[in-house]
């Protein structure tokens, strides 16, 4: 007996489920393909990429909470907390607890941290050149990215209100 299930996957070629076939290993390998070639530009400053984002966050909006570092870069914060503590040991930036209040802390970029801002521009420009995209392609592969992120969380949302 055949089922209706047994027949839809019978249609479905073997390539379907060939590795180079599948987006999330396309986003993967471009995960990888990223970080290898960051490391020796953030090496030369002792900085790991999650460091790095952490910095570019901050060069958009200094002064920000341990919490809303988080948020934007979507870390909790027993993985933030490391970072932080890494980054103020060289120099990057400070922390303080907020005066208003006592339970959040504010993480500020010091001296140091905004001169490394101008560095950044040149990494920026070096991963530009390394990737071969034009500026416009760079913008549409960063928005479909961005719609894929959006679209991803949207249906993890609506699979844990029907759980």
């Amino acid at each position: 007996m055949t089922t209706k299930a047994a027949k839809s996957e019978d249609a479905l070629p073997d390539e379907a489920l060939a590795l180079g076939q599948q987006l999330c290993f396309a986003v993967y390998s471009a995960t990888h393909a990223f970080n290898r070639a960051y490391k020796p530009l953030l090496d030369r400053f002792r900085l790991t990429y999650p460091q790095y984002l952490v910095l570019l966050a901050l060069w958009q909006q200094d002064g920000m909470t341990v919490k809303r570092i988080g948020e934007e870069l979507g870390l909790d914060s027993g993985t933030l907390s490391p970072l932080l503590k890494r980054l103020e040991a060289a120099g990057y930036v400070g922390r303080m607890r907020d005066p208003a209040d006592e339970r959040q802390v504010i993480v500020s970029l010091t001296e140091n941290g905004r001169r490394l801002k101008i560095e950044a521009f040149k990494i920026l420009a070096e991963i530009g050149r390394a990737t071969g995209c034009s500026l416009a392609e760079v913008g549409e592969l960063r928005d479909a990215l961005h719609r894929l992120t959006e679209r991803l969380a949207e249906s993890q949302a609506e699979g844990t209100q029907t759980d």
